[in-house]
């Protein structure tokens, strides 16, 4: 416990230490598909980016390079067909994380209201344990009543399980909220990466109708470009919730570093190697899943993103333990909320040779 903040829960993947050891301890060595760590290398023009302005000895600004926020406009347009954003209103951040742990504090939520989905990423209850506000778990409108949160988290395609919500959910949603005066702010780091769907973006003209007013759209290069060791991430949609994230991040000091701002610009800016990244993870996708069928599981949704929401039908530890003594590590659903206590999350992002290990060792 954090005697700072008692409220927080522990950190989960410290209760997966001894699962870890078990499973380390296999002779043909640990299969990890617990926390989603990228392990292909990161592009060559990338990489030279990054060092290009290795000399450069100033500051950076909070807003990133102009350079940057144009390249971000320009692939949400090619890329999932977002078109009409302003560049002002595009914030590099510190990766998406310490984004998403402190969105509800940077946009007043204290006192109030944050809905996250039933099923979510840790760290959206963070931040509302953060921000002092109280915390509703709802993948529906009905029941939050009248209400106005202050802000509604979607996330599509879902970490944990691979869900893609339709444009007229998302529709649904931006319509209800704004009638509430309630912000929407969409997680959208695996939207690259649709497997039998195409995900769509909160900020796209069949969910918001072309207007951005309330919307914030939340961006990783982590999986798509593999930098999670670069931390670089971005927020945009309404200029006018990006210009007050800005003018308070300014004062907290919230800066991407230079370099990894250029190395952003050259990774928005070519589109090859992310096809080439999400190939990588299909072709794991399509040794993994069946493996996993062959041994007894189901696979829920799953249809994008990079994990495979799996069970078989027991207690989600009971299902780590019994992947651990076969060398493969696991997330428990139970990390992800209540309703998860049945189901592991199951990661793609290993190398061919250590998911072609786990594929062997289900099926063997």
């Amino acid at each position: 416990m954090n005697p700072a903040f008692p409220e927080l829960p522990d950190f989960p993947w410290d209760s997966l230490a001894d699962h870890a050891a078990r499973a380390r301890a296999h002779p043909d060595g640990v299969v990890d598909l617990s926390v989603g760590t990228p392990v292909d290398p990161v592009a060559p023009l990338v990489q030279a980016a990054l060092s290009s302005v290795a000399e450069v000895p100033g500051y950076p600004t909070t807003h990133g390079i102009a350079a940057l926020r144009d390249a971000a406009v320009a692939a949400m347009a090619r890329r999932h067909a977002v078109t009409g954003l302003d560049p002002a209103a595009v914030l590099p951040t510190i990766g998406s994380k310490e984004l998403v742990a402190w969105l509800p504090t940077l946009l007043g939520a204290r006192g109030r209201t944050v809905v996250i989905p039933e099923l979510a990423y840790p760290t959206y209850e963070v931040g509302a344990l953060l921000a002092g506000a109280e915390l509703v778990r709802s993948d529906g409108l009905v029941a939050l009543g009248p209400a106005a949160p202050a802000l509604i988290w979607l996330n599509s395609p879902s970490n944990p399980t691979g869900r893609v919500l339709p444009v007229e959910h998302l529709r649904k949603v931006v319509d209800w909220a704004r009638e509430r005066g309630t912000i929407v702010v969409s997680d959208e780091c695996y939207l690259a990466l649709g497997w039998t769907t195409d995900p769509v973006s909160v900020l796209h003209p069949d969910v918001c109708g072309g207007d951005v007013t309330g919307l914030l759209a939340v961006h990783s290069l982590s999986k798509s470009s593999s930098l999670a060791g670069y931390r670089a991430g971005f927020v945009t949609g309404d200029p006018a919730l990006v210009a007050g994230l800005l003018e308070t991040r300014k004062h907290a000091g919230m800066i991407v570093p230079l370099p990894v701002q250029h190395a952003m610009v050259a990774a928005l800016s070519d589109d090859t190697h992310v096809a080439e990244q999400k190939a990588r993870f299909g072709r794991r996708r399509a040794v993994l899943l069946p493996a996993l069928e062959a041994a007894g599981f189901t696979v829920s949704h799953s249809e994008a993103g990079l994990y495979l929401w799996s069970t078989r039908g027991e207690s989600a530890w009971d299902t780590v333990s019994w992947l651990a003594e076969r060398g493969i590590l696991v997330a428990p659903g139970t990390f992800y909320g209540p309703t998860g206590g049945n189901h592991v999350r199951i990661a793609l992002t290993a190398t061919d040779e250590r998911i072609a290990a786990a594929a062997a060792r289900l099926t063997g």
